[in-house]
């Protein structure tokens, strides 16, 4: 069976945290980047290939595709840490029938219209939105930017936000 070791919104995707402290910590042996638009975006694309650590391969899928894949059960035997920038792509995952137990929020920089929620982390309405859907499903939030950080509860965050 297919082991996810983390599940982590981080608008960078693979920068050096990632790739050094996060991957080394899970141990993991697959990167998957879930995003609609990273997938259409070659430059992207060979970026992402370019930072990804040596011991993981690299998936970069549309919402869909992951759902299928991780339904079907694609990657078993594989220690899967799944990167998407929002929460949105793992509420669509959600939708279509595959349930993520936890999902660790590292970083979502501030924008146009969006509340801070904690530091390194600033959400527009739609993303409170898609966070409280997912926790409604029975997904446990948690909020740290290190593998080292204590946990912090982010539903309690949005909750006080």
């Amino acid at each position: 069976m297919q082991n996810i070791v983390n599940v982590r919104i981080d608008e960078r995707l693979i920068h050096g945290q990632v790739a050094v402290l996060w991957s080394m910590h899970t141990k993991a042996t697959r990167i998957m980047i879930v995003d609609n638009d990273v997938v259409k975006d070659a430059v992207n694309k060979a970026a992402l290939k370019m930072v990804c650590p040596q011991q993981c391969k690299l998936s970069i899928l549309t919402t869909q595709r992951a759902a299928d894949n991780l339904k079907a059960n694609k990657y078993e035997g594989e220690r899967v840490f799944i990167i998407a920038k929002g929460p949105h792509a793992l509420r669509e995952i959600e939708e279509l029938g595959y349930h993520f137990e936890e999902i660790n929020v590292g970083n979502m920089g501030g924008k146009q219209n969006t509340k801070t929620i904690k530091k390194s982390v600033a959400c527009t309405p739609e993303d409170i939105e898609d966070f409280l859907y997912l926790a409604g499903k029975g997904v446990k939030l948690n909020a740290k930017m290190a593998p080292t950080d204590s946990d912090v509860d982010f539903e309690a965050l949005l909750k006080e936000a």
